[in-house]
């Protein structure tokens, strides 16, 4: 029976497009929009889009040769599972009127309904509403993405999917509506995250810790890994599209999405440069692997500040992030959790870093909409003190929401392979492919 399900939620999807064909005009009132700002948002989607490959890559160098295949295709698979889900409900859990400033309305955008004519967002206005989900829906095809390198090797791939649409429904969801909802209860209380720091990617990284513990360590608990040119491949792929990611979160093409890609850029290069110093100054050779995780550590935590923060800034957070990262990493590795490719201290750490960074250096000149005010660094606390909650409640909802998330995938279909599958390679057990 089990294998029908898929078949059958194919049906479903089917049938709905017949029922709701999506023909409401919500909003006949004029446009204000503005094609040079529609023209970089549609830019922007495809950037951000290209980082779910660049992940793939990116992790898929990491793993040894025989898991490349399935770490790759758990990201790629992201791509088509979670945009079905964003067309029919799930735009509206994120963005869809408020239920309490948790999470939205799953009838809202019901099969992406009320997005023709004019309609617009109310922090978009320049744009159609339609690009504005689209762009969105990249966000929330990456960020279970990212959780896959912390059990590369031990998942099966059937249960893979069905945790990836739990969390997206349940963690990612709700975090998205309560920090870039105007009426979500972080938004409201004046939390700062730019471009998904706390949406992106410390929820990614607590379920990636969460994930590694729940799932156990590897049988084989050392690898090596397959591909370091991909990786390098997926360096640059991630940091192209970041510039969608954080450029394009300014939502126009202004002068906020300009300092947005500047400040990404100098922090990436900082932690990149940073994390192979760091290394170097206690006694390791500088390599190709540590300076694409320290340039890809450097984006996360720029992440949540781009549009906040001025380039020396940038430069710091770039700089605490790989150190601070970096140390993590090294202690990750003196315990018994087995976070295979260090999404938590990578990801995880460097967006609370970023978080935090972000209530230092925050500079309402770069940005008036900041309206909660000036870092710590100008001599003000409150928004330090915003960020430090905001940090504390989503990593600990993340965090527990996930193992119970997991729990009850492995309840429906165990997550983890059998040994012998787990020694002949994901890419043969699950996928019947090889390289």
């Amino acid at each position: 029976m089990k294998r029908y399900v898929p078949f059958l939620l194919i049906v479903v999807v089917l049938l709905l497009t017949f029922i709701f064909p999506s023909v409401e005009i919500k909003d006949t009132s004029k446009a204000n929009f503005n094609t040079g700002d529609i023209a970089w948002m549609l830019m922007s989607t495809a950037l951000v889009l290209i980082m779910t490959p660049g992940l793939a890559f990116f992790y898929g160098g990491m793993v040894t040769k025989k898991n490349v295949i399935s770490t790759m295709l758990q990201s790629v698979v992201c791509m088509v599972i979670i945009t079905v889900m964003w067309g029919i409900f799930g735009f509206s859990l994120a963005f869809g009127d408020t239920w309490g400033g948790i999470i939205g309305n799953p009838s809202t955008y019901f099969m992406m309904k009320g997005m023709l004519g004019n309609a617009t967002w109310k922090l978009a206005p320049t744009i159609p509403l339609l690009l504005f989900a689209m762009y969105q829906l990249k966000f929330a095809i990456i960020t279970p993405a990212l959780i896959t390198g912390a059990f590369a090797g031990r998942i099966r791939f059937n249960s893979y999917i069905l945790f990836v649409c739990l969390f997206s429904i349940f963690i990612f969801s709700p975090l998205a509506h309560a920090t870039w909802h105007p009426e979500g209860i972080l938004s409201k209380l004046g939390v700062l995250d730019f471009a998904g720091g706390t949406v992106v990617h410390m929820s990614a990284g607590w379920a990636a810790l969460a994930s590694a513990i729940y799932l156990k360590g590897r049988n084989e608990a050392t690898h090596s890994p397959a591909r370091v040119t991909y990786v390098i491949i997926g360096t640059g792929l991630l940091w192209f599209g970041w510039f969608g990611f954080n450029a394009g979160s300014a939502f126009g093409a202004n002068h906020l999405a300009v300092n947005a890609l500047a400040s990404s850029t100098t922090a990436s290069a900082a932690a990149g440069l940073s994390w192979i110093f760091f290394d170097m100054l206690r006694g390791k050779k500088p390599s190709a692997m540590g300076t694409c995780i320290g340039a890809v550590v450097g984006l996360v935590a720029i992440t949540p500040a781009a549009g906040y923060v001025t380039v020396p800034h940038s430069l710091a957070i770039g700089i605490i992030s790989a150190v601070v990262s970096n140390l993590v990493v090294e202690w990750r590795t003196r315990t018994s959790i087995d976070d295979t490719l260090d999404v938590f201290p990578c990801h995880g750490v460097g967006g609370m870093v970023g978080m935090l960074l972000t209530g230092v250096f925050a500079n309402q000149n770069v940005n008036p909409a900041n309206t909660t005010g000036d870092g710590l660094f100008f001599g003000h606390t409150h928004l330090f003190f915003v960020q430090c909650i905001a940090l504390v409640a989503a990593s600990v909802f993340s965090f527990f929401g996930s193992l119970l998330l997991l729990k009850i995938t492995d309840m429906i279909s165990p997550l983890r392979v059998s040994p012998e599958d787990e020694l002949i390679g994901l890419d043969i057990s699950q996928h019947g492919e090889k390289l």
